[in-house]
């Protein structure tokens, strides 16, 4: 017997969840995935190339920031599997996917901030417009999922703009 294809497999998938409905909820959380990874790159980066006077705290909690977004993909990456669905995983898919865009050069620490707050008010959002979908198909594990990395952007977006004060 031949091995099922990735598309037969999540055809027979039965989790209570139809196969358009999974599709929809894998969809966006791809958007997700690749807001997240972009996120975690350019927090990365940040992290590296910051300078100034709030060096130390700057690349402390950019270091503190990407770490938790790189366990955050693997978590987003494993539901879009759980769904039966494959996970995006490379930079191209990514840089379709993402609401967030790369910045040319290395902006300033102060700039750095304002770019870290609107990355993870863009996955707030994204989170936010998916939730909607999995909700309505009943998709309590998304929805969790998706609940946690709002309140965790919002959170973070808060903090960050506290520094521009």
């Amino acid at each position: 017997m031949a091995p099922r294809s990735r598309d037969a497999q999540s055809e027979c998938m039965d989790i209570g969840i139809d196969t358009p409905h999974r599709k929809q909820i894998t969809d966006g959380l791809a958007k997700v995935l690749a807001d997240t990874y972009t996120l975690y790159l350019k927090t990365h980066n940040f992290h590296w190339n910051v300078t100034g006077p709030m060096f130390q705290t700057l690349h402390l909690m950019f270091e503190a920031h990407y770490t938790e977004l790189a366990l955050a993909v693997d978590l987003i990456a494993e539901r879009i599997r759980a769904l039966g669905f494959p996970a995006p995983g490379t930079y191209r898919q990514f840089a379709a996917l993402s609401s967030i865009r790369e910045e040319d050069g290395i902006p300033k620490a102060h700039d750095m901030i304002e770019l870290l707050v609107a990355g993870h008010e863009a996955v707030a959002r994204t989170s936010r417009a998916v939730f909607t979908t999995a909700e309505q198909a009943n998709d309590q594990p998304s929805c969790d999922l998706l609940t946690q990395r709002m309140q965790l952007h919002e959170k973070t977006a808060w903090m960050l703009r506290s520094l521009l004060e």
